[in-house]
């Protein structure tokens, strides 16, 4: 009975009840937020442990990199991430694949983005890797 008055009260403030997200989930997102940290940071250490070897990271202009150029990029500030706000974000875990979406505002230095991206992380000796990036204007 306290289940279905938790539910009509749930329906009368316009909520809806949500499930929890799966051990999975929550590791990629961890991986999502360390890759975050990382890129704010610019620490050379911490952006190669979330990428791949693989990496193929794309970004809005069309430009490409691996893994070597992604984090001489940012470790060396010529990519200088300032602020980072991640919105609407979705995880899809299949095996050992997990797909990321989400919409992420940006400064980079004296510029701002808006931008969606698509990333693509594999578990890779246990931790979820950074496999592919891309991203798209909005």
């Amino acid at each position: 009975m306290k289940k279905i008055n938790l539910i009509i009260v749930c329906l009368a403030l316009g909520t809806t009840l949500s499930f929890a997200q799966s051990k999975q989930e929550v590791a990629v997102n961890q991986a999502v937020n360390q890759l975050t940290e990382a890129l704010l940071s610019g620490d050379r250490a911490a952006l190669t442990a979330v990428a791949a070897d693989e990496l193929t990271y794309g970004h809005s202009s069309g430009a490409i990199e691996d893994k070597a150029a992604f984090v001489e990029a940012v470790a060396s500030g010529k990519t200088d991430f300032t602020k980072i706000d991640i919105s609407d974000q979705t995880i899809s875990v299949v095996g050992k694949i997990a797909l990321v979406r989400h919409k992420m505002s940006a400064d980079l230095g004296s510029t701002h983005v808006n931008l969606g991206i698509l990333t693509v992380w594999t578990k890779q000796k246990g931790g979820w890797k950074l496999l592919a990036r891309q991203a798209y204007r909005i």
